[in-house]
């Protein structure tokens, strides 16, 4: 199979803006990471967004668009098309044509227990205004065979720790840490398939709380909640619930967690208190899978906070880990979802599977996405 030039887009549950990544791989062990780009929304999109999220509750079709849903997937797809045109005016010309988008789209609803998950994102669209094939909702078929439809990155996360050179390159087992607006972790074991699943919050309490407490969109540097300190009590009540006592596979929606056991906390204190949450509940996740990892990878915008590392390193160095950063061990932890929708998208054009019974829980391992060829699209 010949390696294909694939570029991946990527909105995650932060819902910050659109990350874009072009990889060249055979969808299989060939992984040439090139260049990546970002697209921030503007705070009136991301109050759309979260408009959107509200309309969406309502919704018990995947393919119902009510209120102003419809309208924000033609404008979400819009504004992926003009980020891919973006980004492709500025890379060399190695990379400037790629062979497939692999799009995301924008989480909406996820209720794995209801087999429902719904991106927003029109496939046929985004090919007809990039002149590119498309490959998107990857999540559908793995709801279909009984996954939670999450996480998909863990087949990518597998092929980078096989890449892993140096000092890195032999310890085992190894954890990727995913801290989005949800985190999630992919463990990838000594020898078998990776187990993956949702740990808990990522940023998206912080981002709540001091959105509502302090009428900033996020705690840049965790500045705020390095004038705080940690409350135990509210971490030990939101580590106590049901979600936290079970393993995986199990997958989260942005709005399965709230701010009512953090009422009554100052600012600092709270934004302190729930990066702790998010730690501890990633630190908690390797009480569910086989042997504690010897080596801790954190990507997405939580490795950022200050704060959330260092809870990190101090439990896993309990545990004989190490906790590093993407970058210390030349990977982009910005951008590695946005990679792993590139490389999903050869995958899937390879018919090969995207997610398996230890990552989703899907009854046997199935690959997914609907492909749009730009040639055919009305």
């Amino acid at each position: 199979m010949s390696v294909r030039c694939a570029m991946g887009l990527m909105s995650g549950t932060s819902m910050d803006g659109i990350d874009l990544a072009i990889l060249r791989t055979d969808g299989d062990d060939i992984v040439e990471r090139g260049p990546s780009y970002f697209v921030p929304y503007d705070a009136a999109f991301r109050r759309r967004l979260e408009s959107g999220l509200e309309e969406a509750k309502a919704m018990v079709r995947r393919d119902d668009r009510p209120g102003v849903l419809a309208e924000l997937e033609r404008e979400i797809t819009i504004r992926h098309a003009d980020a891919v045109s973006a980004f492709l005016r500025d890379v060399g010309p190695e990379w400037s044509k790629p062979d497939v988008i692999g799009f995301h789209g924008q989480t909406v609803l996820h209720r794995p227990d209801q087999g429902l998950t719904v991106q927003l994102g029109d496939g046929p669209l985004l090919a007809k205004l990039t002149g590119r094939p498309v490959v998107s909702d990857m999540r559908a078929n793995d709801m279909a065979h009984g996954g939670q439809g999450a996480p998909l990155v863990p087949a990518y996360h597998a092929a980078l720790a096989r890449s892993l050179k140096g000092q890195h390159s032999d310890k085992r087992p190894i954890c990727f840490v995913n801290i989005g607006g949800i985190s999630n972790i992919t463990y990838v074991p000594t020898q078998g398939e990776p187990v993956a699943f949702d740990s808990g919050p990522g940023n998206t309490l912080i981002d709540q709380w001091v959105a509502r407490e302090g009428g900033v969109p996020f705690d840049a540097g965790g500045s705020i909640a390095s004038e705080g300190g940690v409350i135990d009590g509210v971490v030990d009540a939101y580590l106590e619930g049901p979600f936290f006592l079970r393993g995986g596979p199990k997958s989260l929606d942005r709005n399965d967690f709230t701010l009512d056991l953090a009422e009554g906390l100052e600012l600092a204190d709270g934004a302190r208190t729930l990066a702790a949450v998010s730690a501890r509940a990633i630190l908690q996740s390797a009480e569910y899978v086989a042997e504690h990892p010897k080596l801790w990878i954190l990507c997405g915008g939580g490795r950022k906070n200050p704060h959330i590392v260092a809870d990190l390193r101090d439990g896993a160095q309990q545990k004989g880990g190490e906790v590093v950063l993407a970058e210390d061990v030349g990977l982009n932890g910005d951008s590695m979802e946005a990679e792993a929708w590139a490389y999903l998208a050869v995958r899937s054009l390879r018919g090969l599977p995207l997610t398996f019974p230890s990552t989703t829980g899907c009854r046997e391992a199935v690959t997914g996405g609907v492909f749009a060829d730009a040639l055919l699209t009305d």
